[in-house]
């Protein structure tokens, strides 16, 4: 793999200060990755019961598996917009790389599936009045409350919640009271938004990727496509505010992260375009 002789901007170690701040970008999200892996096992202590299917034990994970998927999405995205130049392509490539971004689709297609079933789960949990949180214990429960969970006991039962109507869910593994189950529901909206905003996202830089490969530089799609990912990185940060006012400072940072990443392949898809005028304006001139 080689590094694309049409770009000339590079500096001395062949890569230039833009490409230095993308590697670090990259790096910072690899390191994320792992914090998300330790949160999803986290969370499977306090849900796992026997009896799971396979559609239960990928869902555990539907946080790690997306953010692979995206992560081999920047990764091809990378190599078509900046990496590779045009006589790297070969079919075998281009057949491998259309291989890997199906299963890519496919990976962060069961994390929307995963997302929607959490938020139907919550919509059908089961209800309980006139009751305490101590008359849970002996049932194998936790309790949650914004992400943050407890095996109940005796000795915590009485300090975690005073309130007197509560809420079973995940398949009667996880309990929590009215302000936790409204937590809970936010955050299930905000997962299933996030995931479909950056598919949206993808959709449009697809989009450039393919009018640019076909020469096209200027035009009405183009234009499109530049307007929804402004705004669609608009609803990001105001995701990411989200996740800071509940506290949730590592989510904020990959929320930032992404962006960034994403942003970067926008510089990419710029470059390239310039390139392409640059290659049209010297062709008419001979």
């Amino acid at each position: 793999m080689t590094l694309n002789t049409d770009h000339n901007s590079a500096s001395m170690l062949g890569i230039d200060y833009g490409q230095w701040i993308k590697l670090i970008v990259y790096s910072l999200l690899l390191v994320n990755f792992s914090y998300y892996i330790v949160d999803d096992l986290n969370k499977l202590s306090h849900t796992y019961h026997e009896g799971w299917k396979w559609f239960d034990w990928t869902s555990a994970f539907a946080t790690s598996l997306d953010e692979s998927g995206w992560f081999m999405l920047l990764f091809l995205l990378e190599l078509e917009t900046y990496v590779l130049s045009d006589a790297a392509f070969t079919r075998f490539r281009i057949a491998l790389m259309l291989a890997v971004r199906v299963l890519c689709y496919l990976v962060i297609g069961h994390a929307v599936v995963a997302y929607t079933d959490h938020l139907l789960d919550l919509f059908n949990r089961q209800q309980h009045l006139d009751t305490t949180l101590c008359s849970f214990v002996g049932e194998e429960l936790s309790f949650t409350r914004n992400l943050a969970y407890w095996v109940l006991d005796a000795a915590n039962c009485g300090s975690l919640s005073s309130d007197h109507v509560f809420f079973v869910f995940s398949q009667g593994q996880l309990v929590t009271d009215p302000s936790g189950m409204e937590v809970e529901l936010e955050l299930a909206w905000v997962d299933l938004v996030e995931v479909l905003v950056w598919l949206c996202i993808l959709a449009m830089i697809e989009m450039q990727v393919q009018l640019q490969d076909r020469g096209i530089t200027q035009g009405r799609l183009l234009v499109f496509a530049h307007i929804m990912k402004l705004t669609l990185y608009s609803v990001l940060w105001f995701i990411c505010a989200y996740w800071l006012y509940r506290g949730h400072w590592v989510f904020a940072w990959d929320e930032a992260l992404w962006i960034l990443g994403f942003v970067a392949i926008g510089m990419n898809l710029s470059q390239w375009r310039k390139e392409i005028e640059a290659d049209v304006g010297a062709s008419r001139q001979t």
